[in-house]
């Protein structure tokens, strides 16, 4: 399977004893493209991009990136090929004892891009979503808000060649989700292969941005018109 971006094969998962949370699922997420995908609460929109993201293993067909077959590989090449990915997680994941820079950094530690560029990028993308560009502040001092920003912050660090992102405007103003949507446009520009999760009636509206707008079933996605 030679295609580029993101693609489900049968793809399916379900935990012990219960039944599957997404069954025989197939679609594709291509680079350059942003895709909208939206579900009721429940429905698997975060297994979904777990997997996409290679932090769950299917229990039953596959996940490929850029034509390899990423679920199939043990955990050690997984964690290697995720440093290609940026995630924004529903519940953020940020760690609480570091400041705001230092969270938007972690994800470039096992690179070996130049601190100063990292800095200057960090910076850059904080101010464009209305946060102070110098980062020194503590977690704890920020709002719902302002913590979800941060989290947009850290996926887009690395210049990721697959953005994947939970709700992530659940915290945010209209003004908030203008910038993000600016944000996610320069990343499909750069070729990135972005999905966004949300059930935000803001996103489903955008029809500039999402060129495949998706609703997902557990055994399907289809058009969401």
């Amino acid at each position: 399977m030679h295609l580029s971006g993101l693609v489900c094969h049968q793809l399916g998962f379900a935990r012990p004893g219960r039944k599957p949370v997404l069954d025989m699922l197939q679609a594709r997420f291509a680079p350059g493209q942003a895709t909208l995908i939206s579900a009721p609460t429940g429905t698997g929109k975060s297994t979904l991009l777990h997997l996409l993201g290679g932090l769950l293993r299917p229990t039953s067909g596959e996940v490929w990136a850029d034509g390899q077959p990423v679920s199939r590989w043990p955990a050690p090449h997984r964690d290697r090929w995720r440093r290609q990915v940026g995630m924004v997680f529903q519940h953020l994941n940020l760690v609480p004892d570091l400041s705001v820079m230092e969270n938007v950094l972690l994800p470039c530690i096992p690179t070996a891009s130049s601190y100063t560029a990292l800095i200057q990028r960090a910076g850059a993308l904080l101010k464009q979503l209305d946060l102070p560009a110098a980062g020194r502040e503590s977690l704890q001092t920020l709002s719902g808000g302002e913590r979800q920003r941060v989290a947009i912050v850290r996926a887009l660090i690395t210049r990721p060649r697959f953005l994947l992102m939970d709700e992530p405007t659940s915290f945010q103003d209209d003004d908030g989700t203008a910038s993000l949507l600016i944000l996610l446009a320069e990343a499909a520009a750069d070729d990135a292969c972005v999905v966004v999760c949300s059930h935000d009636v803001r996103l489903r509206d955008e029809t500039r941005l999402f060129g495949q707008k998706l609703r997902l079933h557990p055994s399907r996605l289809e058009p969401d018109p």
